[in-house]
């Protein structure tokens, strides 16, 4: 058996980025995906209103689609990067 010590190694350099040094350099995926869908629904929510014109109706509904497309297209890519 190996030694019993494990071997780190960072490409990054705890000068510059501080939390390299105690050991968490990463992203928060989770809390992306939710916080884009309440995008999303905040987006839809602003449909209901006091406005009489439909212009700004397709500017909501057209960013609500685009950014669950990209939400979307983020899940399956994470889904489906470690069979590659």
């Amino acid at each position: 058996m190996a030694g019993q010590e494990l071997e780190t190694r960072s490409n990054v350099s705890p000068a510059d980025e501080p939390s390299a040094e105690w050991g968490w350099h990463g992203s928060f995926p989770n809390l992306v995906q939710v916080m884009g869908w309440a995008i999303v629904a905040v987006l839809l929510l602003m449909l209901i209103g006091n406005h009489t014109g439909r212009v700004e109706d397709v500017y909501l509904v057209g960013l609500a689609a685009i950014t669950a497309g990209l939400l979307v297209f983020d899940l399956r890519r994470r889904r489906t990067s470690w069979r590659r």
